[in-house]
């Protein structure tokens, strides 16, 4: 039996879904959205969503599935460009509470150049396994990994707390070649402006300068993480603290367990 001949607004909708699934302009328009946004691919919606913005994203990831397209890449662009003109209107504030945790290796990269790549890679994969499972479990969510360290948020300061100690025993475990690494951790309460499944704006530089500022195996929190965490249990001692970009009354505390 012959197939019937399809009529011209067939075949333009075929042509159109054609095109619009062709792996070389789906591809140009991903790499031309990451290149000029700097968003790595949105995932699906969490609980620390809060902008309408955000939640539009998410919805059109949601929509696109596993078959991503042209013109959902085209959306997406312009999304994410409302997204980036909200955060500029709000300073890089955003409208709910965040803790923002900064994980740092101690001389990783000295040691590396010595001890080679494969001991290398091998350190780094014990790390994550190590590092990414107290945060999970602590309903935090692991934002992006930065080589020997990662940036991580949470809702609430005592979360973000007893997932940095938990952190810092289990890296104390590891021995790779002779190598015993240490941890920078620093940890700070604010509300920055979420985009995509990443977070700008003045409290992520807080906490960015917080773990620099860290000493080998030691938590630094901000008062506003301080004040969240109970009077029992952590002992927070005042540190001095002076970064460019940072507040100059901004209060920094040592945190450990006690």
């Amino acid at each position: 039996m012959a197939k019937p001949e399809e009529s011209l607004p067939q075949r333009v909708a075929a042509g159109a879904r054609r095109l619009n699934r062709n792996p070389k302009l789906v591809d140009l328009a991903r790499r031309r959205r990451r290149r000029s946004l700097g968003e790595e691919a949105a995932g699906p919606p969490s609980a620390l969503d809060s902008h309408p913005a955000d939640h539009a994203v998410h919805q059109l990831a949601v929509i696109r599935g596993d078959q991503p397209g042209f013109l959902g890449e085209l959306g997406m662009t312009a999304l994410q460009a409302w997204q980036r003109l909200a955060e500029s209107q709000a300073r890089g504030r955003g409208d709910a509470d965040v803790v923002i945790l900064f994980t740092d290796l101690v001389g990783f990269s000295s040691w590396a150049l010595e001890a080679g790549d494969q001991a290398a890679v091998r350190l780094l994969r014990e790390v994550t396994d190590t590092i990414e499972p107290p945060i999970v479990e602590r309903r935090g969510q692991v934002v992006k990994r930065l080589g020997d360290g990662l940036m991580a948020a949470f809702a609430n300061g005592p979360d973000a707390f007893e997932a940095a100690l938990a952190i810092n025993r289990g890296v104390a475990e590891i021995n790779v070649a002779g190598y015993q690494p240490e941890l920078r951790t620093g940890i700070h309460l604010g509300r920055p402006r979420k985009l995509g499944r990443d977070y700008f704006g003045v409290d992520v530089n807080i906490a960015a300068r917080l773990v620099d500022a860290a000493r080998p195996g030691e938590i630094l929190g901000s008062q506003a993480v301080v004040d969240t965490l109970p009077s029992v249990g952590v002992e927070a001692q005042r540190r001095r603290f002076s970064a460019k970009g940072a507040p100059k009354d901004l209060g920094v505390y040592s945190l450990v367990s006690s």
